[in-house]
C-alpha cells in the first residue's frame, strides 16, 4: 500500500505547461526582483530603546515606591499624632465629665435644700395667711358692729353714771333719756 498516508492513492508531482501556438511567449523575461533591504545593520539602537524603556519603567517604579514609603511614613506620623490628640481629648473630656457630674450633684443638693426651705416657708406662709384671715374676720366683725358697740358702751357708761348717782343719793327714779338698743341689736 502506498500513496498518501497509506490510502492507496498515489501522488505525483507533474508540471503541465499550457500548450500554446506561440513559442515566443516562453522566452519572456521574468519580472524584476523585489528590492532588498540593504546591507545588514546591527540593531543596537532599537535594542537600547527597549532596554531604556524598561529602565525608565524600573526608575518610575522605584520613584513611586519611594513616594509610597514617604507617604506611608507621613500617614503613620499623622495617625500617631491623631491618636495622641484623641487620647488627650478623651482625658480632657473625662475630666470635664467628672467636673460637670460633681457640679450637677452639688446643684441637685442645693436644689433639694431649697425645696425643703420652700416647703417650710410655704407652711409658714399658710400659717400666716390663716392668722391674717382670722384677724381679718375679727376686724370685719369689729368694724361691722362698731357702731352698735359704741352705742352699747355709751349706754353702759350712762347706766353706770346713773347707778353711781343713785348710790350717792341722787334720785333719778325711772327717768329714761334715750331708748337703749342693746348690745347685739340690729341697727335700722
Amino acid at each position: 500500500l502506498g500513496g498518501i498516508a497509506g490510502t492507496g492513492i498515489g501522488a505525483s508531482f507533474v508540471q503541465i505547461r499550457a500548450h500554446s501556438q506561440d513559442a515566443s511567449a516562453d522566452k519572456v523575461a521574468p519580472p524584476p526582483l523585489p528590492e532588498a533591504f540593504g546591507p545588514y545593520q546591527k540593531k543596537s539602537e532599537e535594542g537600547n530603546g527597549v532596554i531604556q524603556m524598561i529602565d525608565l519603567l524600573v526608575a518610575d517604579l522605584d520613584k513611586e515606591m519611594q513616594e509610597a514609603e514617604v507617604s506611608e511614613k507621613d500617614s503613620q506620623a499623622d495617625y500617631e499624632k491623631m491618636m495622641e490628640d484623641a487620647a488627650a481629648k478623651r482625658a480632657a473630656d473625662s475630666k470635664l465629665i467628672t467636673e460637670k457630674a460633681s457640679a450637677k450633684a452639688s446643684t441637685e443638693e442645693e436644689l433639694q435644700t431649697e425645696k425643703e426651705k420652700m416647703a417650710g416657708t410655704a407652711k409658714e406662709h399658710m400659717a400666716t395667711l390663716e392668722f391674717i384671715s382670722a384677724l381679718h374676720g375679727e376686724c370685719d366683725w369689729l368694724l361691722q358692729y362698731h357702731q352698735a358697740r359704741k352705742e352699747a358702751r355709751a349706754s353702759e357708761i350712762e347706766s353706770l353714771v346713773s347707778a353711781k348717782a343713785v348710790l350717792s343719793g341722787a334720785d333719778y327714779a325711772f327717768v329714761q333719756t334715750a331708748r337703749s338698743k342693746g348690745f347685739m341689736a340690729r341697727s335700722q
